[in-house]
C-alpha cells in the first residue's frame, strides 16, 4: 500500500498476496497419516490480513483494488459470519462517512459479502440477511442522495449499488429483508435510473466506445434488476407457490410504471438518439415477458405495431455494421451471426424473440406483421435492405406462418414470388437470407416437386457457386435440413452429393465453424454409400483442418469447440464405415495422425474425443498399430492422471473382448490393464471412476476364464482391499464384489484357496466368511440384468460345492434360497423393461394445428400449466423426502404411493450404466441360463444331497416355495424357446415330403 512503490511492483506484491489467500487460507490436513501439514497461513497473520484488508480496498488504487477485492471473497468465504464479523461494521463506517473516496472500496467489498451468498439456498442465507438489514437501507439512501449528480465518479458508485443488488436478487429474492416498502423504494430508484437522459458530452465518443460509457453501463444494470425480477419473481403464472402473492403485488403496482419508462427508451430509439445495443436488448426483453399478461399487455397493446414498426423492423434489417464486417471481414460476420452467446445479448435477438412471441401468443398480431411485411414485399422498387428486415421477419415466425390455415397454404407461393428471386440477388446478404428463410420454412409441404426441386438447384448452387462465403455457409444449413424434413430432397440430391461434401470441406477448414461440422455429419449418416468412395479424402481433409484449428494463434473455446466438431465428424465418418474393411484400413492410418498429435502434445481438452476415436478404431478388429496406441494410453493414464480413465473404459473393454487371443498374447498388455485399475482403485478419485475399474476387472475374469490363474489372487486381493476403505456408493461395494463372484465362476476351488490364505488388517472374521456373509446381506443392492445374473450363478456355485463348502455358506443356509428369489423377481421386472423399451416406439404424430389454441384474448394470460404443476409438485417432494443432499429446485410431486412403488420398480429394473461394458454372459448366444441352472443345480441337491436341501429350503414359506415353481416353469420355457433358436439357426425343422394324414392324434407322445 506505500504510494511511493512503483505500480508493476505493487501489482506484483498484490497478485502473490491473491495467489497466497487463495490457496493458503483454509486450513488442510496432511494428504496421509505421517507426512507434513500443508502450509497454511498462520491465524494471528489471518487475524492481520482480515482487520487490514477493507483499509486497503478503500484506499488502493483500481489496479491495485481488484486483486484486494478477490482476497476479500476468499477471506468471507471461509471466515464470515463466525471469524469475520467485523466486514460489515467497517463497511458501515466507510458508507458514514461523508469522504465519498472510501465509498467505491467499501462497496466492493459489500458486493463480495453478497456474491458469496448468491447461490445459496434461502435458509443459509441468514447471515447475509442480517447484515443487509443495517446495510440495504444505506446503500440504498447512498444511491438516492448520488441520483442528481451524473458525474462520472457518482454514476460509477450508482452502478456498483444496482450490481449488489442484483447479486441479492439475482435466485432468491428475501421476502422477510425487503418488504412492499422496501421494494417499492428500490423499484422507484431503479426506474429514475432507466428513465435519466444519459449527458449530451457522450455522444461525442465513437459509436463503438459508448457501451463501455459509465452511464450505459449504470442504465443496463438497472434494466438487468428489473427484467430479472419480472421473469423469475413478478409472473403470477410461472412462479412458485411462496412467491405467488408478491408475483401479483409486482404486476399491478410495478409493470405498468416500467413499461412507460420503456416505451420512452423505445422512443428515443425511434427518433434517432443514441441507445446502446444492451439496453435495448433487456428493454426488448421485458417487453417479451409482459406480451404473456393480460395486465400488462394492455399497455403495451395500443403501441405494439408501431413498435413491429418502427423499433423491430429496422433492427431485423440489414446495417452498414453488417455491410463493413461483411465486407472487411466475412470470417468474423459468420463467426458473430452464429455465436449462441452473441445471441444473449444482441438486440437483433430480443426483436425476433419479441416479434415471435406476439405473433404466437395475442390475436391480430400476426396479420398486422405480415400486412407490414407484405406492402415492405410488393412495394415498387423497395429499398433492398428493407426486404431483408421484411424475410427475416418472414423467417422469424415462419413456424407460426406453417400451422395457422389461414397462411400455411400460402406460404409455397410466397417462397416461389418473394424468396426464390433473391437467389439471383446482386446483394450478397439478400442471397443469403433467401437461404436463411429456406431453413426456417424447410418443413413446409410443397405442393409442387418443382417448387421443391427449384428450391434445391438454387441453394445448392449458393453452395457450390457463390462467391460469398456467409451465402455459402447459409446455403449450407438450408441443404441440410431440406434433406432432413423433405422426404423428396434426398433423392433429389443424391448423383451432387460428393461435390457438395467437398465443398463443405472446404468451408469448413475456411471458417472453422462448429455448426457446419454438425451438417457434415448428417450428411455422411444420410448419404453413406455416396460417401464410401470419398470416405478417405474427407477424413484427410478433416484431419488437416482439426490440425490447422489445433496450429492456431487463438486459443478460444470457439476454436476448441469446432476442434470438438471436427473429431466427431471423422468419428461419425468411421461409424458409418465399420463395413467397409478396406475402407477403414485407410481411415485407420489417417486417424492414428490425429489421436497421435493429440496424444504427444498432451492436448487434454480433446482427450475424450481421441479416446472415442479409439474406441471406434478397435470395434470390430485390432491391427497392431493399436495395439501402440493402448500402450499410449496407458502412458497418458500415468502422465496426466486417472481422471481419464472413464473415457477410456469404452476403448479398454474392446481390447480386451474384441481381440482376446491378441490381449493375451503379450503379457504387459494385461498388467498394464491391472496397474491402471490399481491406480484407480488405490488413489481414491472418485467412486464413479472406481467403479469402472472393478468392472474391467470382472470383464476380463469372464472373458478369459482359464487363461489369466495368475491374475485371480492380485484381483481380488485389490478390490477386497477397497472394500476395506470408506465406501459410500451402493454401486461400488457391488462391483467389487462382482470381481469376486467372476473369481469364483473362474475357479471355485482356487478362490476359496486363496481367500482363505489371505489376511488382511481390522478383520475379526475370515476373509472367505466376511465375504459371503455381506455378499447374501447385499443380494437386494445388485441391479439391472448383468448383475443380478452374476450374483444367481454365483449363489448356485456356492450351494454346490459339497464338501469343499465354506462353513459360512452352511452357517447362512436359510438365507440362501429366499436371496435367490428376491433375485429372479428383479431379474423378471427388469427383462420385462428391457422388452419393453425394446418395443416402444417413441414417434408421435403433430397436431398441426396445435399452436392455434395459444392464441391470447386481450384480458388471457399466458398460463404454463405443466411448469407451474412441475415446480409446485418438486418442491412438496423436496420438503417431505428429507434428502441428505441440497436441493435448490422448487417442484412437487402429488402422485401417490402405488406411483411412487412403480417409479422405483422402473428405476430398479433398469438397466446399470456398466451393462454397456458386456461379457460373454451377457451375449445373445450365451448358453448360460441363470434360471435352467437354478433349477438343475436345486434338483440335484434334492436328489443328492436330502439334508443340504433340508437346510436350503425348510424355512420358507409358502408363497416362497410357489415363487420356486413359478422360476422353474420360467426355466422350462426359456430352455424350450432356447432350443428353438438353436434349430432356427441351424436350418430350421426338417420336413420329410410325406402324405399328410386326414386326422390327427392330439393325446400321443412326443418323440
Amino acid at each position: 500500500m506505500m504510494n511511493d512503490v512503483d505500480m508493476p511492483v505493487r501489482q506484483a506484491g498484490v497478485i502473490y498476496l491473491k495467489n497466497l489467500v487463495m490457496h493458503n487460507w483454509q486450513d488442510h490436513e496432511a494428504t496421509e497419516p505421517g507426512q507434513p501439514l500443508p502450509f497454511n497461513i498462520h491465524e494471528q497473520d489471518r487475524a492481520m490480513i482480515r482487520d487490514a484488508i477493507v483499509e486497503a480496498v478503500v484506499h488502493a488504487p483500481d489496479l491495485i483494488r481488484v486483486q484486494l477485492a478477490i482476497c476479500v471473497s476468499q477471506i468471507v468465504k471461509h471466515d464470515f459470519p463466525g471469524g469475520w464479523t467485523g466486514i460489515v461494521d467497517k463497511v458501515c463506517i466507510f458508507l458514514q462517512n461523508p469522504d465519498t473516496s472510501g465509498w467505491m472500496g467499501a462497496l466492493l467489498c459489500l458486493h463480495q459479502l453478497v456474491k458469496n451468498y448468491e447461490y445459496k439456498k434461502p435458509d443459509e442465507r441468514a447471515p447475509l440477511n442480517e447484515a443487509m438489514h443495517m446495510l440495504l437501507p444505506m446503500i440504498h439512501q447512498l444511491c438516492v442522495q448520488l441520483l442528481p449528480d451524473d458525474s462520472e465518479q457518482s454514476v460509477a458508485l450508482q452502478k456498483q449499488i444496482l450490481k449488489t443488488f442484483f447479486a441479492l436478487v439475482q435466485y432468491f429474492l428475501p421476502l422477510d429483508l425487503i418488504s412492499k416498502e422496501v421494494f417499492s423504494q428500490w423499484m422507484e430508484l431503479v426506474r429514475a435510473v432507466i428513465d435519466r437522459p444519459v449527458p449530451p458530452h457522450t455522444n461525442e465518443v465513437d459509436k463503438d466506445d459508448r457501451p463501455d460509457l459509465i452511464w450505459w453501463k449504470c442504465k443496463k444494470r438497472a434494466l438487468h434488476i428489473v427484467t430479472r425480477i419480472f421473469e423469475r419473481y413478478g409472473s403470477p403464472e410461472d412462479v412458485s407457490k411462496e412467491y405467488k402473492q408478491f408475483a401479483e403485488y409486482y404486476l399491478k403496482n410495478f409493470s405498468g410504471g416500467i413499461i412507460e419508462v420503456l416505451l420512452k427508451v423505445l422512443d428515443q430509439y425511434r427518433q434517432n438518439v443514441y441507445i446502446s445495443p444492451r439496453v435495448l436488448q433487456l428493454t426488448l426483453s421485458y417487453l417479451n415477458v409482459a406480451v404473456a399478461h393480460a395486465f400488462s399487455w394492455k399497455f403495451l397493446k395500443p403501441h405494439m405495431l408501431a413498435i413491429v414498426h418502427d423499433i423491430l423492423f429496422p433492427l431485423m434489417c440489414y446495417t452498414d455494421s453488417d455491410e463493413e464486417l461483411w465486407e472487411t471481414d466475412p470470417h468474423e460476420y459468420i463467426r458473430m451471426k452464429f455465436d449462441i452467446f452473441e445471441d444473449f445479448i444482441s438486440p437483433v435477438m430480443a426483436a425476433q424473440t419479441l416479434l415471435h412471441t406476439i405473433c404466437k401468443k395475442r390475436r391480430d398480431m400476426l396479420q398486422g406483421a405480415m400486412s407490414f411485411v407484405l406492402t415492405v414485399l410488393t412495394s415498387p422498387n423497395p429499398n433492398p435492405r428493407h426486404k431483408d428486415g421484411a424475410l427475416h421477419m418472414v423467417g422469424s415466425v415462419a413456424d407460426i406462418l406453417l400451422k395457422r390455415k389461414l397462411y400455411k397454404d400460402q406460404m409455397e407461393l410466397m417462397l416461389v414470388t418473394h424468396v426464390f428471386p433473391e437467389y439471383n440477388n446482386p446483394n450478397g446478404y439478400l442471397r443469403a437470407r433467401a437461404c436463411w428463410v429456406l431453413h426456417h420454412m424447410c418443413e413446409i409441404k410443397f405442393k409442387s416437386e418443382q417448387n421443391l426441386l427449384q428450391a434445391l438447384e438454387y441453394t445448392q448452387h449458393c453452395l457450390l457457386n457463390d462467391k460469398e462465403l456467409p451465402v455459402k455457409v447459409e446455403a449450407a444449413f438450408a441443404l441440410q435440413v431440406l434433406i432432413t424434413s423433405q422426404d423428396k430432397a434426398q433423392r433429389l440430391i443424391e448423383n451432387n452429393i460428393k461435390p457438395i461434401i467437398l465443398e463443405l470441406l472446404k468451408i469448413i477448414r475456411e471458417t472453422e465453424n462448429d455448426d457446419l461440422t454438425t451438417v457434415m455429419q448428417r450428411l455422411v449418416c444420410t448419404y453413406t454409400d455416396q460417401v464410401a468412395p470419398i470416405a478417405v479424402e474427407m477424413t484427410q481433409h478433416l484431419a488437416a483442418t482439426f490440425k490447422q484449428v489445433l496450429d492456431g494463434d487463438e486459443g478460444s473455446d470457439e476454436k476448441a469447440i469446432t476442434a470438438m466438431g471436427l473429431l466427431n465428424t471423422i468419428e461419425t465418418i468411421l461409424n458409418v464405415m465399420e463395413e467397409q474393411k478396406e475402407i477403414m484400413v485407410e481411415l485407420e492410418k489417417i486417424v492414428l495422425n490425429v489421436i497421435g498429435l493429440i496424444f504427444t502434445q498432451s492436448v487434454m481438452e480433446f482427450y475424450e474425443e481421441a479416446l472415442s476415436l479409439v474406441y471406434s478404431l478397435t470395434c470390430d478388429s485390432i491391427s497392431v498399430d493399436m495395439w501402440k496406441v493402448f500402450e499410449m494410453m496407458y502412458q497418458l493414464l500415468q502422465k496426466d492422471g486417472i481422471d481419464y480413465f472413464t473415457d477410456m473404459m469404452p476403448a479398454l473393454h474392446n481390447f480386451v473382448t474384441v481381440d482376446t487371443p491378441a490381449f493375451l498374447s503379450n503379457e504387459n498388455h494385461l498388467l498394464a490393464m491391472f496397474n491402471m485399475c490399481k491406480a484407480v482403485l488405490s488413489n481414491d478419485p472418485g467412486e464413479d471412476l472406481e467403479c469402472y475399474a472393478a468392472k474391467l476387472l470382472e470383464v476380463i475374469l469372464l472373458q478369459c476364464k482359464g487363461q489369466v490363474d495368475q491374475c485371480v489372487l492380485p484381483f481380488v486381493t485389490l478390490v477386497l482391499e477397497r472394500l476395506m476403505k470408506e465406501v459410500k456408493t451402493i454401486e461400488l461395494r457391488t462391483m467389487c464384489m462382482l470381481v469376486v463372484i467372476a473369481a469364483l465362476q473362474y475357479n471355485p476351488q482356487e478362490l476359496l484357496r486363496l481367500l482363505e490364505g489371505l489376511h488382511l488388517p481390522n478383520m475379526t472374521k475370515s476373509v472367505t466368511t466376511s465375504f459371503i456373509e455381506q455378499w447374501i446381506h447385499d443380494t437386494d443392492c445388485f441391479l439391472g440384468l448383468h448383475d443380478r445374473k452374476m450374483c444367481v450363478l454365483g449363489l448356485c456355485t456356492l450351494i454346490t460345492l459339497g464338501a469343499e463348502r465354506p462353513q459360512a455358506v452352511t452357517e447362512c443356509a436359510p438365507m440362501i434360497v429366499p436371496s435367490l428369489i428376491l433375485l429372479f423377481n428383479g431379474l423378471k421386472r427388469a427383462y420385462a423393461s428391457k422388452a419393453q423399451a425394446e418395443e416402444e416406439d417413441s414417434d408421435e404424430d403433430d397436431d398441426e394445428d396445435d399452436d392455434i389454441d395459444q392464441v391470447l384474448e386481450s384480458d388471457e394470460d399466458d398460463i404454463n400449466d405443466e411448469a407451474f404443476d412441475y415446480l409446485e409438485k418438486l418442491q412438496d417432494k423436496v420438503q417431505s423426502a428429507n434428502c441428505p443432499f441440497p436441493i435448490t429446485a422448487r417442484i412437487q410431486d402429488d402422485s401417490d404411493d402405488d406411483d411412487d412403488d412403480s417409479d422405483e420398480d422402473d428405476a430398479d429394473a433398469a438397466e446399470t450404466a456398466y451393462e454397456t461394458y458386456s461379457t460373454p454372459l451377457d451375449s445373445e448366444d450365451c448358453v448360460i441360463d441363470e434360471y435352467v441352472i437354478f433349477k438343475e443345480v436345486l434338483q440335484n441337491i434334492q436328489n443328492i444331497d436330502v439334508s443340504w436341501y433340508t437346510s436350503l429350503t425348510s424355512n420358507l414359506t409358502q408363497e416362497q416355495q410357489k415363487s420356486i415353481m413359478d422360476i422353474f416353469v420360467l426355466a422350462d420355457q426359456r430352455k424350450a424357446a432356447a432350443e428353438s433358436k438353436r434349430i432356427e439357426q441351424s436350418g430350421g425343422y426338417v420336413f420329410q415330403n410325406q402324405t399328410v394324414p386326414t386326422s390327427f392324434n392330439f393325446g400321443g407322445n412326443f418323440s
